[in-house]
């Protein structure tokens, strides 16, 4: 977070990016602490974090990932998946369902260890459900507050008028991937 606080994009846009960063650190940190969260889990969150911060440095529309894949790999990887916009806000929904939810599903456990596995993975989807769904209300919150140029800053949207639905609909698809990772594991470590 240090690193990227190195010249940002905008100082505005970013201090705002990072407010939340800070208070999800908080939050993560608590259940890592003391709410019985695994290790794996709390690194999975932590992933997502820099995933965040990396995002909040360039306000997500302007990553450089396109930049970097050329530069390691030589693959340009708008051209080879035939994207015509900046896809790492994208991502990070994505990673949102994918990378939060066994934190998500170690909470929900140790909150309620009398509900059984099936359970407590329908409650966590729905719960990602529900938080990607608060988050894009508080996108359109600042939406309607803040001038166009600074409300597209901050939200990404790159003139995609169903921006708010496609990033839902990626964190729950990494949910799902998530949650049926996790019960194969279960289900495999009650059978062996």
């Amino acid at each position: 977070m240090i690193l990227a606080s190195i010249n940002p994009l905008s100082w505005n846009d970013y201090l705002l990016h990072q407010l939340g960063t800070v208070i999800f650190l908080a939050m993560v940190w608590a259940c890592y602490r003391y709410l019985a969260s695994t290790t794996t889990s709390f690194l999975l969150a932590s992933l997502f974090i820099l995933f965040h911060i990396i995002g909040a440095r360039y306000l997500y529309s302007y990553v450089p990932y396109n930049d970097w894949s050329q530069l390691l790999i030589g693959i340009d990887i708008n051209v080879w998946l035939g994207w015509e916009r900046n896809m790492y806000d994208r991502l990070v929904h994505f990673c949102y369902g994918l990378l939060l939810l066994p934190l998500m599903k170690d909470v929900f456990g140790y909150l309620m260890p009398s509900l059984t596995i099936k359970a407590i993975l329908l409650l966590v989807l729905q719960f990602n459900l529900a938080s990607s769904a608060l988050y894009e209300l508080f996108e359109w919150m600042l939406g309607i507050t803040l001038s166009p140029e600074d409300a597209e800053a901050y939200n990404g949207q790159q003139g995609d008028m169903w921006d708010a639905q496609k990033d839902m609909f990626l964190a729950f698809v990494g949910a799902i991937i998530s949650s049926s990772i996790i019960y194969l594991n279960y289900l495999t470590n009650k059978y062996k």
